[in-house]
């Protein structure tokens, strides 16, 4: 049983703790920094949802916008973790 919580987790549950923790800081930090609420993330996707319903096709090109946002940071994060994952 231990073991198939650790290969779910990835490590042990301890050291796990200790990863989530100092990521949770770290973007903690930078959200404060930014003045960013978790709340701002849905409140945007839910006004993008609202512009897509009322402007029609006109927002689709809004949603390509959104797509370049999003993937300026998630293609770096992937392939931080594909690196990190690399070693093993």
């Amino acid at each position: 049983m231990s073991d198939q919580v650790n290969r779910f987790l990835g490590d042990s549950p301890g050291r796990t703790l200790v990863k989530l923790i100092i990521v949770s800081l770290i973007v903690g930090f930078v959200m404060k920094f930014f003045g960013w609420r978790p709340l701002d993330f849905l409140y945007g996707f839910r006004r993008f949802l609202l512009d897509l319903w009322h402007s029609g096709f006109a927002a689709l090109g809004e949603f390509g916008d959104y797509v370049l946002l999003g993937a300026t940071i998630v293609i770096p994060l992937f392939i931080i973790l594909r690196l990190f994952n690399y070693r093993r």
